[in-house]
C-alpha cells in the first residue's frame, strides 16, 4: 500500500514539469493530424467560404494517380540507395578513425560538416555545379573530354544526382552515430578476439557489426521518415522534375496544396504520408524486436 501511495504520490509531483509538454503536444501536433484529416475529406482551394465534403474520394483519387505512384517509387529507390551507400561510408569512417589515424580530430570535422550545412545554401551550388554552363562543364572543356554535364534534364539521371547530394550530406551522421557505437564496444573482448588469431576485417564483420545493430536499426528508421518527408534538396534543385522523374510526396503536396490549390487533394496525400511513416517505424521496430529474439 505505502508504494503505491509512493508511486503515486511521485506521479503527482512530476505532473507540473510534464504538462507544458502534453498540452503542447495534444494542442498542435495531435489537433493539426486531425485537422488535416478533415481538410482530406474537402474540395477546398483555401480561400472559398464554401467548402464541399467529398468523403474519401480525394484518397481514390490518389490511389489512380501515376504521380503519387511514381512519387512512392522515388522514394523507395532514394530511401534503399542512401540508406546502403551512406551508412556503409558511415560505418568504414568510424572504423578507420578509431584506429591510430594522424589528424583524427579535422577528419572527423570534415566527414561531419556537410551534415550541418543548410539545404538552401547548398542546393543552389549543386545545380550550378551539374548545369550545362556551370563549373563542371567548364572543367570538362578545359580538359577536352566531349562530355556534356545536362545530367539534372535528363529523368534516367536526375534522381541520383540527388541521391549523390544527400550521401555527401548525411554520411556525416551515419559516421557519428557508429562512431559512437564503436566507442561503447567492450575493448577487451576485441584484444581477446585479436589475441585469438582474428584478424582486423574478421573481427569487423563478427563483431563490432553486431554490436552496432541498434545504431543501424535507428538509422534505417530515421532514413525511412526522413527519405518520406523528403523536400528540400528535390524542389531546390530540380523542383521535381523532369517529367516528376525526381517528384518525392513532399514536393508533390506543395505542388498540388500551394502552387494548385487543391488544399483537399494535398491534405489527402499528407495523410497517407502519415500513415506510411507509422507503418514503417513499426515494421523496423518489431523487425528489431523478432532479431533479438
Amino acid at each position: 500500500m505505502e508504494k503505491k501511495n509512493t508511486s503515486r504520490s511521485t506521479m503527482m509531483n512530476g505532473l507540473p514539469w510534464i504538462l507544458p509538454a502534453f498540452v503542447f503536444v495534444a494542442g498542435l501536433i495531435y489537433y493539426s493530424i486531425f485537422y488535416t484529416f478533415k481538410l482530406s475529406t474537402l474540395d477546398w482551394n483555401g480561400l472559398d467560404p464554401i467548402q464541399t465534403t467529398v468523403g474519401m474520394s480525394n484518397y481514390d483519387k490518389a490511389l489512380s494517380d501515376w504521380i503519387f505512384w511514381k512519387a512512392i517509387k522515388n522514394t523507395v529507390v532514394f530511401f534503399l540507395v542512401t540508406f546502403l551507400i551512406q551508412n556503409f561510408l558511415g560505418f568504414i569512417f568510424a572504423a578507420i578513425l578509431h584506429s591510430n589515424v594522424k589528424l583524427a580530430t579535422l577528419h572527423k570535422c570534415l566527414i561531419f560538416i556537410p551534415t550541418i550545412l543548410a539545404p538552401a545554401t547548398m542546393a543552389p551550388v549543386f545545380r550550378l555545379l551539374f548545369s550545362p554552363q556551370g563549373m563542371l562543364q567548364d572543367l570538362f572543356d578545359t580538359l577536352h573530354l566531349g562530355i556534356t554535364v545536362d545530367w539534372l534534364a535528363r529523368p534516367d539521371s536526375a534522381l541520383f544526382i540527388l541521391m549523390m547530394v544527400t550521401i555527401w550530406q548525411f554520411t556525416g551522421m551515419s559516421f557519428i552515430l557508429y562512431y559512437a557505437a564503436m566507442s561503447q564496444i567492450d575493448k577487451e573482448m576485441l584484444e581477446a578476439s585479436h589475441l585469438d588469431g582474428a584478424g582486423k576485417f574478421r573481427i569487423l564483420l563478427s563483431i563490432v557489426l553486431p554490436n552496432c545493430k541498434s545504431t543501424t536499426v535507428s538509422l534505417a528508421m530515421l532514413g525511412i521518415i526522413g527519405s518520406l518527408k523528403t523536400f528540400d534538396v528535390p524542389y531546390l534543385i530540380t523542383t521535381g522534375g523532369p517529367n516528376h522523374a525526381t517528384e518525392f510526396l513532399g514536393t508533390y503536396i506543395f505542388k498540388q496544396g500551394i502552387r494548385q490549390s487543391h488544399l483537399g487533394y494535398a491534405a489527402a496525400i499528407s495523410v497517407m504520408l502519415l500513415l506510411l511513416a507509422i507503418c514503417c517505424a513499426i515494421l523496423i521496430n518489431r523487425a528489431n524486436k523478432g532479431g533479438e529474439k
